[in-house]
């Protein structure tokens, strides 16, 4: 009985990084030139931005949360970069007014929900919409052109042929991981996404831990923000819609609990790369971009249902 309850408990932490391979394999059968070295760099370029969102959004479904306002912080971050990034001001700032700006609005969401005992959707709905329109005041609803080179060379440069955003990816990845698991804000996030009542009596600051765990989110994705301007090399007010889906998609996906309390950096990854290799894949194949929303839908329920399943069975 125990060595069932083992496995099913291997198959069930391991199953999608068996389906991550099925799927190269079957990919790389149907289309050789999946696997290609410049496709794979492709593949990482991305995943690198919608990767970083999704480990913000980690944090914050881990505590409990939920974060509808990500994709719309990630334009009206990228104008502000964009509008600085024009000159020959040093890269730093637009990077840091960008990553500041998306440090507000998570900020503003915590307190909304933490302090102002808002639902999670209904407060970054209303941020998602108040934030979009934000980008859209500031750029007059225009692209923001005209960025420099060295602000281009961000995003299409790469070092020992890894691509640069894989960079910030993977320090992101390594940053995230060591305080999600190492570290005792970790624990207490996810206790409070566990049982915040519990959380509260064991003594936990219960309401800094929402507040800080929206601010992550919002920080990374003013970090996004600049890097997708450089990637484009426009501002575009526009920029990211549905990004917040990709990001709990690649959440849900890789494990992470809808309820709070579950969830590993590793699932993430995994997550975040199948969801963009299913993208890619759909591409080579000359899928309808309309198909692609179809299957990311039905992921994004499947997933969600083996949660709910396993939960059930857990009880």
């Amino acid at each position: 009985m125990k060595n069932n309850k083992k496995a099913s408990a291997l198959i069930s932490e391991y199953f999608i990084f068996v389906i991550f391979i099925a799927l190269v394999i079957g990919l790389t059968i149907l289309k050789p030139s999946f696997i290609t070295p410049r496709n794979l760099a492709n593949i990482l370029k991305q995943a690198s931005i919608n990767g970083i969102l999704a480990f913000g959004m980690m944090f914050v479904i881990i505590s409990g949360g939920f974060d509808m306002s990500v994709g719309s912080t990630v334009a009206f971050t990228g104008i502000l970069a964009a509008l600085l990034g024009k000159g020959q001001v040093p890269l730093i700032l637009p990077l840091l007014v960008a990553m500041v700006a998306g440090l507000a609005v998570g900020i503003l969401n915590g307190v909304g929900i933490a302090i102002g005992d808002l639902p999670p959707f209904i407060m970054t709905l209303g941020t998602q919409t108040a934030v979009r329109g934000l980008a859209l005041l500031i750029s007059n609803g225009k692209p923001i052109t005209g960025i420099s080179e060295g602000y281009r060379m961000v995003a299409a440069s790469s070092i020992l042929g890894i691509p640069s955003l894989a960079i910030f990816l993977i320090v992101v990845i390594i940053i995230s991981s060591f305080v999600a698991t190492k570290t005792v804000y970790g624990r207490r996030v996810y206790a409070c996404g566990g049982n915040v009542q519990a959380a509260r009596v064991a003594g936990i600051n219960t309401t800094f831990i929402k507040i800080s765990t929206f601010a992550i989110a919002g920080l990374l994705s003013g970090l996004c923000g600049f890097l997708m301007t450089s990637r484009v090399t426009i501002g575009q007010p526009t920029a990211a819609e549905s990004y917040e889906l990709d990001a709990i998609t690649a959440c849900v996906v890789g494990g992470v609990s809808m309820s709070g309390g579950v969830g590993n950096p590793w699932g993430v990854i995994v997550g975040t790369l199948l969801i963009t290799v299913i993208a890619n894949g759909l591409d080579i194949l000359g899928v309808s971009s309309h198909w692609q929303k179809i299957v990311k839908g039905l992921i994004i329920v499947l997933a969600v249902l083996m949660d709910v399943k396993g939960k059930g069975k857990k009880d």
